[in-house]
């Protein structure tokens, strides 16, 4: 029977013991964009870019008025938005932090003359509401500041009080043939953990059982991830590679499933990264308490 799914994909839903599962949602992937997936881009404002960089993966934010990212026709998608690199493959993912709906649309990418991009689709589906916080858009009319970016080796100390104080962030994974996804990630403050300046584990809870993104890894283990400041609009982007864990060290954080182990070889710090700002309204209660 045909599959939605890679080798990867399939692989850890394998190991998970989750194979019926992912196969009954299998058919929600498909290439065509369908009607509420066209209404919801028309309000949308903030969205998730995964892209590949001389073999790098970053996850990257992207912002823009209302329908910056559009449908312009059943099979490819416009975002009126540089994307930050010459990747052929995007895996873009578009939320709604107020109504916790979030859409996933993975495709191959065409750079136009005027600074946009299409994608021509070939996976597009909306993911389930776990984990995510709902936060509220307050502000967007203020004069962005100038934007400046820095680039490290490793975390300074001020980057990991960030990232352990964090409650949400955005993984970007890549498979060689089936392409680029961005994924979202959320939990309690502190479900990120910082081991040391080059390394981060986090728990992988109960989801869709699609596994995309621990399916790429799986394959390709390059990743990125992106924390953002959603008071002052900074972003924290880490390039690097992760692996899987799947033996008693999942103990240590209550409700995982696995814990993902993230080594660290590229940092950049964004100020001013974007001029939206959001106000927290509450957690998830899906959230599992560490």
């Amino acid at each position: 029977m045909e599959t939605p799914y890679h080798a990867g994909e399939l692989a850890v839903q394998n190991q998970a013991g989750v194979q019926a599962e992912a196969a009954s949602l299998g058919n929600i992937i498909g290439a065509i964009i369908k009607p509420a997936a066209k209404d919801f881009l028309q309000d949308q404002r903030f969205a998730i870019a995964s892209t590949i960089d001389s073999n790098n993966v970053w996850a990257s934010l992207l912002t823009g008025k209302p329908g910056f990212v559009q449908a312009i026709g059943d099979r490819t998608i416009n975002i009126q938005a540089t994307i930050p690199s010459e990747s052929l493959q995007i895996g873009l993912l578009v939320i709604d932090f107020a109504t916790r709906r979030r859409l996933r649309i993975n495709g191959k990418a065409t750079r136009k003359s005027d600074d946009s991009t299409d994608i021509a689709t070939q996976q597009v589906y909306f993911n389930c509401p776990k984990y995510i916080q709902r936060r509220h858009l307050v502000a967007d009319a203020t004069q962005l500041s100038t934007t400046s970016v820095q680039d490290f080796n490793s975390l300074t100390v001020k980057q990991q009080q960030w990232i352990t104080h964090a409650d949400t962030f955005f993984i970007a994974s890549m498979h060689p043939e089936s392409g680029a996804d961005a994924s979202h990630r959320g939990g309690y403050p502190g479900f990120v953990q910082v081991v040391n300046a080059k390394q981060l584990v986090f728990p992988d809870y109960v989801g869709n059982n699609m596994f995309n993104t621990l399916g790429n890894i799986t394959v390709n283990p390059n990743s990125g991830l992106l924390f953002v400041d959603f008071e002052c609009g900074n972003t924290l982007q880490l390039t690097g590679k992760a692996s899987i864990i799947w033996d008693e060290r999942t103990q240590q954080f209550s409700g995982a499933e696995r814990l993902v182990e993230f080594q660290i070889e590229g940092v950049r710090e964004t100020i001013n990264a974007t001029n939206l700002r959001w106000k927290f309204a509450e957690y998830s209660p899906f959230n599992s308490v560490l």
